[in-house]
């Protein structure tokens, strides 16, 4: 497994290559911000086109790490759908492939910004959702803590030879993922938005072949201080 261990408010976690996070004494895997149908949207509002592998692409790698891990419980946190009529507008193929993912696993679905509603497929449909002592939701809550959220899609650089990645950000309170979906953008972590939500000591986890541990950048941070860790955990 490709990942890096870390314990946060009491649990141990691993961030996975892929963007994904697993809680492994609990057998639980968490995406978030699939954006399934992002091309069929931005065509049907726009007339612009992508190209139309997104959904195969993100699927791809679901399957990829469910096939690896073999959880029995999958979260997916919020804006897993581009909207709702993107989620209508699966073709029969992939609304098979999905539920085949789902098979034999508790699924449940997060409600986001971009999804607001239940969809026409199994699992569960929540708000939020609560266990041991920590709270899964889509938008990170200021005033909340213990808390995993989605929906900012941070990403951070890695040393100049490797650009922008998405990454984890997580501190000793709440820790937002990367967006999972192929075809997703990313908010930078010098955003103000992600440094409210994070005025203290801070790493972000950035994806890619190898996890790589960053002190979570700052406006204004000079290039040398971002000193950096790989991390692989062998399961």
């Amino acid at each position: 497994m490709n990942g890096h261990s870390l314990t946060f408010c009491g649990t141990q976690l691993i961030a996975l290559a892929s963007g994904a996070l697993y809680w492994p004494d609990e057998k639980t895997l968490c995406v978030s911000d699939l954006h399934l149908g992002k091309s069929e949207r931005i065509a049907r509002r726009s007339g612009g086109l992508l190209p139309p592998y997104e959904i195969r692409a993100t699927l791809d790698q679901l399957e990829q790490d469910l096939d690896h891990i073999s959880p029995r419980r999958v979260i997916c946190l919020g804006d897993s759908f581009d909207d709702l009529a993107a989620a209508n507008a699966l073709n029969p193929d992939d609304i098979s492939r999905l539920q085949r993912l789902q098979a034999g696993r508790e699924w449940i679905w997060i409600e986001g910004n971009h999804d607001p509603g239940p969809v026409a497929l199994g699992g569960t449909h929540l708000c939020e959702w609560t266990h041991g002592p920590l709270t899964f939701r889509h938008i990170a809550d200021p005033n909340k803590s213990h808390e995993i959220s989605g929906h900012y899609h941070p990403k951070a650089s890695r040393p100049a030879a490797y650009g922008s990645r998405p990454c984890f950000v997580v501190d000793a309170q709440r820790m937002i993922l990367p967006a999972y979906g192929a075809f997703t953008g990313g908010l930078r972590c010098q955003d103000a938005v992600l440094q409210d939500l994070f005025p203290s000591k801070t790493i972000a986890i950035l994806t890619g072949s190898t996890p790589l541990v960053i002190p979570f950048p700052r406006p204004n941070q000079s290039r040398g201080a971002n000193r950096f860790t790989r991390t692989k955990v062998s399961r």
